[in-house]
This record gives C-alpha cells, structure tokens and sequence, in this order.
C-alpha cells in the first residue's frame, strides 16, 4: 500500500456522484480507482466475485456504492466488505438513501447500515441523499411534450445535487477519523413540489414546462413496463408514499456542515444544465 498517496475504490465510479467524487479526491492528493463494469479504471461487477479481488488491491478506503435495481443485497455487500477488510481497507464512505432507517422490511438499506455499525476493524461513513436533481436532467424523470409525470400529491422534497454529494463523500474520504460513524442526510436548501420544479426548468430552457401529478400505482405500473424489475415496485412505492404523504425530505444543513458551503439550489442547478432540456427535447 502506498502510504504516500492513499488509494480510494470508488464504486459506481462512472455515475452521477461516483465520477465527480474521483475528480474531487485526484485534485486533494488521493488517488481515485473507479470501478464498473464497463468504462472504468478497473471492472467490477457485483455478481462476478472474481472482479472483487484485484478491484480491492492497494485500497486503504472505500466509496461504498450498492447494486442497483434491487432489493436483497446485504449478504453479497457483507462478503465483499470482509473482503476489503483483509485486503486492508480501514474506512468506507455508504452511500444510502434518505431516511433509510424508515425504509421497506423488504429492502437491505438498512441492513447494510446495521452490519456496518457493527464492525470493528473498519469505520465508517453514511450518506443519506434526498432525491437527487440529475433525475431531471438525465432522462429518469423525463420531460416528455414539455410535461413532467410523477406522483407527489403536492408534497415536497428538498432535491439535492449529486456533486454536492461528492463533495461530502469526499470530505468523509479525506479525513476519516473526523467522520468515523457520522451519518449525514444531504438535501438541497429548499423544499420543493414538483410544479416548482417545473417552474424553475421553463425559466431556465426558456420553453413551457408543465407538471402532471399521475397516480402513484400507474406510474409504478409504467416503471415495470419499461424494464424496472417487477419487485423494484415496493422501492419505488416508498419512495413516492414520502413525498405524497407530506413526508419528502426537508432541508438539513449537512452539506454545509460538512463542506462549509451552501447546499445548491435548485436554480443554480437547473441554471448549470439547462441544455438538458433545450437540446433534444421532446
């Protein structure tokens, strides 16, 4: 192990907070690893263990990404934890999801979370996001005839940027002592209903944009018929019943707590991507 330049595995290293969390650490003096199963430095693939090995090599700490599109895991995630136990590492970063600790029965969030705290040989971070603002800019939400469709009821969540993910997951990195067993809700600034949202996107793309509230079990219904496994409902069921029923995420100041900046805002954001909906649209 290189004691000079410690060496972060960043799993997901080629999504939204996986890729900018790399960038942030190579300009602070840590070596980042990306891993994926395609287009990283190294492949990695939750369902090949013999990727895990040679992914771990030289790691002293880790970004903890979980397999996606799925609701059991925590067996496969304990396993390759214990592996980078003995590999060495010392300190991972989870990246979780927004009040996990409430989540479905069915669902290993918070399982994962549980077998962390009880380790003793490694220490940890939790990251506990809201929904996160790139689901409007890269097609997870989509504008589709200057609509966007989603439950909510008119309940509000405090989207929060994914690069202001990465920059508390790469302070958390960096200075892991500090961090030990520190868990942080990252949210946006501002609670929004989705037809603010809207709002904000036709400012910005300078085109009409209008938010549709469809019902909850139609667009979990329409989500399965585009390819989300079937069992993957009771994820997204969660996930909306929050915002619908009042209980979406509110603001919470971690990101600046732990960065010492402000949380984006939404505008700025939006401001930031507003090609994604000038360019191409539908």
């Amino acid at each position: 192990m290189n004691n000079e330049a410690p060496t972060a595995l960043i799993l997901g290293g080629t999504g939204r907070t996986g890729s900018l969390l790399a960038d942030r650490l190579a300009h602070r003096g840590i070596t980042p690893r990306t891993a994926a199963r395609r287009g990283a430095d190294v492949r990695f693939d939750w369902d090949d263990p013999a990727t895990h090995a040679d992914a771990l090599a030289g790691i002293d700490r880790l970004y903890l990404v979980t397999p996606t599109l799925r609701l059991n895991y925590a067996d496969q995630v304990a396993a390759f934890v214990d592996l980078a136990e003995v590999a060495g590492v010392r300190y991972l970063t989870y990246l979780s999801v927004y009040n996990a600790d409430q989540a479905p029965a069915q669902v290993d969030i918070a399982a994962v979370e549980a077998d962390l705290a009880s380790r003793h040989g490694i220490t940890h971070s939790v990251l506990r996001p809201a929904w996160v603002m790139q689901n409007f800019a890269d097609g997870h939400i989509p504008l589709i005839d200057g609509v966007i469709t989603t439950p909510s009821g008119g309940g509000r969540e405090a989207f929060v940027d994914a690069a202001d993910i990465a920059a508390v997951a790469a302070e958390t990195l960096l200075d892991p002592e500090a961090h030990a067993g520190a868990t942080y809700s990252l949210t946006g600034p501002q609670a929004l209903t989705f037809g603010e949202v809207a709002d904000t996107i036709a400012v910005v793309s300078g085109r009409p944009v209008a938010y549709s509230d469809i019902d909850q079990e139609a667009w979990i219904n329409g989500a399965v018929a585009a390819g989300v496994p079937a069992d993957y409902a009771v994820m997204l069921r969660w996930l909306t019943s929050a915002i619908v029923a009042g209980n979406g995420a509110t603001p919470t100041g971690d990101i600046e707590k732990v960065t010492g900046r402000p949380a984006t805002t939404f505008r700025e954001f939006a401001e930031r991507n507003a090609h994604a909906w000038t360019l191409g649209a539908k």
